[in-house]
Parts: C-alpha cells; sequence; structure tokens
C-alpha cells in the first residue's frame, strides 16, 4: 500500500493539451472587482471579490479547479446589474494571487468552514437578506459537499453551474474531459488509510490538471493535496443532493467538455426532483461563465423562486 503512496502521474504533465476553448474568456474583463479579505475562524484573512451594493439577495459564486475567481468576474457583474443581487466570489483556501500554501489545506472539511464563515460574515451585514450559494464546475461540488453536511440549511437557495458531482457520477467523461489527471493509486491508498482514521499523509499530490502554458500566469493551481481534492468535492453525491430542499438552479452547456450535460436532469430528477435543469445549445464549459443568455436566467429564477 505505501508503496503506491509514491507513485507517478499516468503521464507526462509537460505534454499539455488544450482541454478547453480558452477562448470563451476573452471576454471577461481584465480589472474585475478589487480584492478585499475576510477573515476565517482560524485567523487566515481569505480573499473575495464582491459586485453590486447591498440587495435583497446576497449570492456567493465559487469557483473552479485550478483557477481563482478572477474568471467569474462577467457573470458576476451581469448578475449584480439587476440590482436585486449582491455577488461575492470567493478565492478558495489554497487558490489565488497569495495563498498560505498552494493546493493544499489544513483539514478535509476546512473549505466547508471557511464557506460557513463567509456566509455568516454576510448574513451580518444584511441579515434579512436571502443568501444563495453558487458554483461552477469544482465549486458546485463545494456547494453540494457544503448543503449535504453539517452546515445543511445554512443557504436559502442554491446555484449549481455545470457542477462537478463525483467521479463514478453518470455526468462524468473521462478524466473530466482531460482537465485533470488523478494518482489514481495514492487516492485508493489514502481513502483505505483515512478510513482507518490514518491521516498523516493526506498532504500528498493526488491530482494534477491540464492548464496550457499559455493560460499561466503564476496564480494558476496547478495541483491538489488528498485534503484539497477530497473537501472540494461532495462526499457521496446521491445522499448531498437528496439533502438540497431548498430551491436549486442547475445549468449545463449542450457542449461542456467535461460533462454529459444531457445526464444532469435524469440525476437531479431521481436526488432533487425540485431542481430546475436548464441545457444552454450550444455552449462549453467555460463557455457557460461569459454567455449573455445565463444571467437573465439566474435573476429570472432567483426573482421567482427565491425571492
Amino acid at each position: 500500500m505505501f508503496g503506491l503512496l509514491g507513485c507517478s502521474s499516468a503521464r507526462d504533465m509537460t505534454d499539455f493539451r488544450d482541454t478547453y476553448d480558452w477562448g470563451d474568456l476573452s471576454r471577461v474583463p481584465h480589472r474585475p472587482s478589487p480584492e478585499q479579505r475576510f477573515q476565517a475562524r482560524d485567523g487566515t484573512m481569505l480573499l473575495y471579490r464582491s459586485y453590486g451594493g447591498q440587495s435583497p439577495i446576497d449570492l456567493i459564486l465559487v469557483h473552479g479547479s485550478g483557477s481563482d475567481s478572477v474568471y467569474l468576474s462577467l457573470l458576476a457583474t451581469r448578475i449584480a446589474s439587476s440590482d436585486i443581487v449582491r455577488v461575492w466570489t470567493p478565492d478558495v483556501r489554497g487558490h489565488g494571487p497569495s495563498p498560505q500554501r498552494r493546493g493544499d489545506i489544513d483539514y478535509i472539511d476546512q473549505l466547508e468552514d471557511d464557506l460557513a464563515d463567509l456566509s455568516a460574515w454576510i448574513r451580518s451585514m444584511n441579515p434579512r437578506g436571502i443568501l444563495v450559494l453558487g458554483g461552477h464546475s469544482s465549486g458546485g461540488g463545494l456547494v453540494i459537499r457544503f448543503a449535504g453536511g453539517s452546515y445543511r440549511g445554512t443557504a436559502d437557495g442554491y446555484l449549481l453551474l455545470a457542477p462537478f458531482l463525483q467521479h463514478d457520477a453518470p455526468t462524468l467523461r473521462p478524466q473530466v474531459g482531460g482537465w485533470a489527471t488523478p494518482k489514481t493509486s495514492r487516492i485508493v491508498a489514502l481513502n483505505v488509510l483515512n478510513a482507518m482514521g490514518i491521516r498523516r499523509l493526506n498532504g500528498l499530490t493526488t491530482i494534477e490538471f491540464n492548464l496550457p502554458l499559455a493560460r499561466r500566469n503564476g496564480d494558476e493551481t496547478l495541483s491538489y493535496s488528498y485534503r484539497l481534492m477530497t473537501g472540494f468535492n461532495p462526499r457521496n453525491y446521491e445522499s448531498d443532493l437528496g439533502a438540497l430542499e431548498e430551491p436549486t438552479l442547475v445549468v449545463v452547456g449542450t457542449d461542456d467538455e467535461s460533462f454529459y450535460a444531457e445526464e444532469f436532469a435524469g440525476v437531479f430528477g431521481a436526488f432533487t426532483p425540485h431542481a430546475q435543469v436548464e441545457l444552454i445549445p450550444d455552449v462549453k464549459h467555460l463557455g457557460l461563465v461569459v454567455e449573455a443568455v445565463v444571467p437573465p436566467l439566474v435573476v429570472e429564477w432567483l426573482e421567482r423562486s427565491v425571492l
């Protein structure tokens, strides 16, 4: 077993190919909202950006794997322009321009605790407001994990944009469409060790991301430790989705490179039957956060189902 913990990646990480249509992000402004920080329970000051002023609805929108909140700026700006929503885009711990430890956290559930701390802080400033938690890709997976765990009931609604569910979910293309390379044998070994209560090796790298060299600027996060990888994903997507009792909107592009869009309706129909599932024709994974059709769809859902 311990020999497996030293396994190398299944491919040479210098051999990158473009998994996504990165040209979609060329429409994202180069000047997102200024960086601000809130204090988590361990005293760490974590980065976030906000869009819009005080509004009836606060929407926390969590970014996907390997990135930070900058690429969500256009989507956040458009949603906030409705004047009924203030959008908050945090940089998940272990990500962004200046993380404590890039690609790592202190313990598996820390991302949930951070999200709970941000939620409580926002509610303290707008106690009569409505709180909606949202996420794109792995960010959606974190929101699902959060909703199905000890913080169940914290939010008044959920927005899931092409959410990652689990490695064995019917929605997932092989290796997330080529974006991620997991160290499968190491993950299996660490799963066994954690089941035995042994966690001292949870800082080992267990997944790497296929970000082309041309897309790197120094703020990217190219790999995750076991504890960050695990904490960013649902515990069990079936039970976590079953815990979603609040209004839920799921939006996926039909041409998503990482997910089989047509499978989402069946999965959510089985475990979250009240969820509204919308497929956006001819839109890819990253295109979902820049297409002009998405913000009005989100705002209309918020007005009808949450407000």
